[in-house]
């Protein structure tokens, strides 16, 4: 396994130095290739999380995906504050309702220590199950994400949520 680690690093990162051994050694290059592949699946993995603590309303776990200062703009309202958009997803998703987001299609533009974010959400709402019967969708709504993202001292973290509803099918209860 080891050696197929290094064929590949040098297939997909390929070296373009030589010590003084006439061996390949890694470069500049390769490093920040890494780096940005792991800053990638970090935010997609925040996306991932905000995805989960919204359909579970799991909004403790916002403290590890948004920083304190974050903003939000989303059908529900406009939240200026960790604790604010906490209050907000708490409102609107509530347990009378289940909701479940589907995130796809996630480009990221990185620019060092931040990253713009864009995101297709489609939200399915139906209402709580009675009885031990599932019920049916009543509500569904698509959306893109815009995100603004930070690395801060305990990783990369949302500072900005903006969803951009485009369409609607059912009634909003």
């Amino acid at each position: 396994m080891r050696i197929r680690s290094r064929h590949l690093l040098r297939t997909v990162l390929p070296a373009t130095a030589l010590d003084a051994a006439g061996r390949r050694v890694a470069t500049a290059a390769p490093a920040r290739a890494l780096r940005e592949l792991t800053d990638r699946a970090e935010i997609t993995a925040l996306v991932d999380r905000l995805s989960r603590a919204l359909d579970e309303g799991d909004f403790d776990c916002f403290r590890t995906i948004y920083t304190a200062d974050a903003t939000a703009r989303t059908p529900g309202g406009e939240a200026r504050g960790r604790d604010a958009l906490t209050a907000q997803a708490a409102r609107t998703h509530c347990s009378d309702r289940v909701i479940q987001h589907f995130v796809s299609n996630i480009a990221i533009d990185l620019a060092g220590d931040s990253a713009e974010v864009r995101a297709n959400l489609l939200a399915v709402f139906a209402p709580a199950p009675t009885d031990n019967a599932l019920p049916g969708p009543g509500y569904t709504l698509g959306e893109v994400y815009r995100f603004a993202a930070r690395r801060t001292a305990e990783g990369w973290r949302l500072t900005r949520v903006h969803s951009i509803p485009l369409w609607s099918v059912g009634t909003r209860f």
